[in-house]
């Protein structure tokens, strides 16, 4: 990006990116590094630099990731109720939809491209989408945003991006999933499923509930 005035990715950068084959090596590669509790976004070169990622990062650099393999870059926001929002990499293969992702739960990452709809892919999250409290929090779903669109940004190497496209998403219109009827008979999570999604969790990223 040399002439853009955004930073570039280094050679080892780019090699490191073209050992990530296919998207599951994409979402190994993010299991790998560390979750981060910081309270910063951070571009796909900053995780690369860092080797470090939360959910958003994650996601940002597995669109990154996946735009070398030959993938449209698409982010798509899970919205939540008393929890943080989760953002997904999408990608398509055969006509069906799969994400990568980054997280602090167990049950929260990778999904495999069998599911025919965005909405199909969303609910697939619904069960391991739950609070410290237990309670099942995903709410909505965002239309997929395409980073083309922040190309003059220089999303995949300048951290200033990074708040341009979290605030996009934020902004992007949500679909809901559940009725007030549907939320008012929600069942708590049970104990069993609330350990295993805590598996390896770092407790400084952790969203706490208001009491």
């Amino acid at each position: 990006m040399a002439g853009t005035g955004h930073p570039s990715l280094s050679a080892e950068h780019e090699a490191l990116l073209a050992t990530l084959a296919s998207p599951f090596e994409v979402q190994r590669f993010l299991d790998s590094v560390p979750y981060s509790g910081d309270p910063i976004y951070r571009c796909p070169r900053r995780v690369l630099e860092d080797r470090k990622a939360h959910c958003f990062d994650g996601a940002v650099f597995a669109a990154a990731a996946l735009r070398r393999l030959g993938f449209p870059p698409l982010l798509l926001d899970q919205r939540a109720v008393r929890d943080d929002d989760h953002v997904l990499a999408l990608f398509r293969q055969n006509g069906r939809w799969g994400a990568i992702a980054k997280s602090n739960f167990s049950g929260l990452r990778f999904r495999e491209p069998v599911y025919r709809s965005l909405r199909e892919l969303v609910m697939s999250y619904f069960e391991a989408y739950f609070n410290i409290d237990g309670e099942k929090t995903l709410r909505a779903y965002s239309l997929p945003l395409r980073l083309e669109r922040f190309d003059r940004q220089g999303w995949e190497t300048d951290d200033r991006a990074m708040e341009v496209i979290a605030e996009r998403l934020d902004r992007a219109h949500h679909i809901e999933l559940l009725s007030a009827e549907m939320e008012r008979t929600l069942s708590p999570v049970d104990r069993r499923s609330l350990d295993a999604g805590l598996l390896g969790v770092d407790e400084a990223g952790l969203y706490r509930p208001p009491e």
